[in-house]
């Protein structure tokens, strides 16, 4: 592997290296705007596989986290990452730090290893329960200790253009001597609100022919519940538990298992989605795709950060570097 590290200096393009990549949702995002990925390091072999299907020259290193080490990659932009959310969701009982999925210290170590320009780790709204309170404040510490300035900004999908409403939280974290020209990603202006269910999918719903696919899509008038499903603890790929699938049945969708094929001619009953329209509520491009049976690529979508939605907290962060280095420029020649 290439050693590559940044000076100050602020190219049009910036680094990054990602952990806990997945199947590409934040590093997509990364990508539209405008850094470049110096490593994706990822642990599950499907994910990794479809990371290399669809960028073949991308430097994807398949391994626990725990293993890497992110010292030759020194003075880069961006270290990006979705760590796991179990931790600090419900329905991963909430242990947070007693929990061995727990790698937030292991971003930690990572920052200061490579000394970052700037962090941004994305996990579920859960993390802001009170439960956390002491967490929170105890990395916002450790990260004030290794020179950075950390905030937590929570999120709706739905906000950025993404067909579901899929609430997050995105901890940013700003060295300190670049931190002022940091602004929170600000939602989409009104008249660019995310389609609805069935106007997202009409299309692929039709593309077998179905005759009720424009009659489904008009009733399907609501953006899409939050993606569930995606935990290995919870069998295959289905739309999630009973409350998810009540929700998904609502606007007229069939969630206790996926679709192989879009609905035929003559079709009568309520449709399932299909993989790849699952993959487009999330806000991946249909030319993305996916390694592994439906099982294992319905776990990677539906563990996915929107790709739109990393776009947008990855621009405020390149905005802030680029603004503070060029200052810091004008400052030198005046």
């Amino acid at each position: 592997m290439t050693t590559r590290s940044k000076s100050d200096k602020c190219p049009s393009t910036l680094t990054c290296i990602e952990i806990c990549a997945g199947a590409g949702g934040q590093a997509l995002g990364l990508e539209w705007a405008g850094f470049e990925a110096l490593a994706h390091v990822e642990y599950d072999p499907h994910a990794c596989a479809t990371l290399r299907l669809n960028r073949p020259k991308w430097n994807v290193i398949e391994g626990d986290v725990r293993n890497f080490s992110a010292k030759e990659f020194k003075g880069v932009d961006l270290l990006a990452g979705g760590v796991p959310c179990p931790p600090f969701s419900v329905a991963g009982k909430q242990l947070g730090s007693n929990d061995e999925r727990d790698l937030f210290p292991e971003a930690l170590r990572l920052v200061a290893e490579c000394r970052p320009k700037a962090v941004m780790l994305e996990n579920v709204r859960g993390f802001l329960d009170a439960i956390f309170f002491d967490y929170r404040m105890n990395l916002k510490k450790q990260l004030k200790k290794l020179g950075y300035d950390a905030h937590w900004y929570p999120l709706n999908a739905s906000d950025y253009g993404v067909p579901q409403l899929r609430p997050r939280v995105v901890v940013v974290a700003i060295r300190e001597d670049l931190s002022k020209g940091f602004q929170a990603p600000i939602p989409l202006s009104d008249g660019a609100f995310p389609k609805t269910v069935g106007e997202t999918l009409v299309d692929l719903m039709a593309a077998n022919g179905w005759e009720g696919a424009f009659q489904w899509a008009k009733n399907a008038n609501e953006i899409a519940p939050t993606l569930v499903g995606g935990s290995k603890k919870h069998g295959g790929a289905d739309l999630g538990p009973t409350r998810a699938r009540m929700a998904w049945a609502s606007l007229g969708v069939n969630g206790k298992s996926l679709a192989e094929f879009a609905p035929p001619k003559g079709f009568k009953d309520i449709p399932r989605l299909t993989l790849r329209m699952t993959a487009r509520i999330q806000g991946f491009p249909d030319e993305w795709q996916f390694s592994g049976g439906k099982t294992a690529s319905y776990r990677q979508i539906g563990n996915a950060f929107p790709p739109p939605v990393a776009k947008a907290v990855a621009m405020r962060i390149k905005e802030a570097i680029t603004l503070a280095v060029e200052s810091s420029k004008s400052k030198t020649a005046g």
